[in-house]
């Protein structure tokens, strides 16, 4: 016996409704997990929030942003680099017990110290530098040796 049209459209019918029933469990399945079971309230609400959430991290993100290109201007202010160097200046002493420490920022502006050693006594002396150029008194040889390798070294 050969089945009928009706037969025929009804297995396909029913084979239809199989498809569309695993579709549909399928995409429940993936709102469930969009929504994290939260589908009762309802998909806007959720994307509402996410939004919401996501323009007061935008503001605390451009907050931490001023904050950490405040933070870097005032670094830059700061000391950052420190070049010692020991030396004889005077050649009736023996050993290298003099010294030179340059403390500079980023901008090579700051102080170098000297600390001259001889038989009657320790001499010390300060200078202010702005822009790797001592201000009110000339460099040393000595000094801006000092003040080179402060610059090749970061604190």
């Amino acid at each position: 016996m050969l089945p009928t049209v009706f037969e025929i459209l009804l297995i396909l019918s029913l084979i239809w409704l199989l498809f569309l029933t695993v579709v549909f469990w399928r995409m429940l399945v993936h709102y469930n997990k969009l929504t994290g079971g939260e589908g009762a309230k309802g998909l806007k609400p959720l994307i509402e929030d996410l939004l919401k959430s996501e323009a007061e991290n935008k503001k605390a993100i451009e907050n931490l942003l001023l904050h950490y290109d405040r933070i870097n201007k005032e670094g830059q202010l700061h000391i950052q680099k420190v070049g010692l160097l020991r030396f004889n200046p005077f050649k009736d002493t023996g050993g290298d017990q003099s010294f030179i420490l340059s403390l500079v920022d980023n901008n090579d502006t700051g102080v170098i110290i000297s600390g001259l050693y001889s038989r009657s006594g320790v001499r010390w002396y300060a200078k202010k530098v702005v822009n790797g150029k001592g201000l009110e008194h000339e460099l040393s040889d000595e000094e801006r040796k000092a003040l080179k390798e402060a610059s090749n070294r970061y604190v």
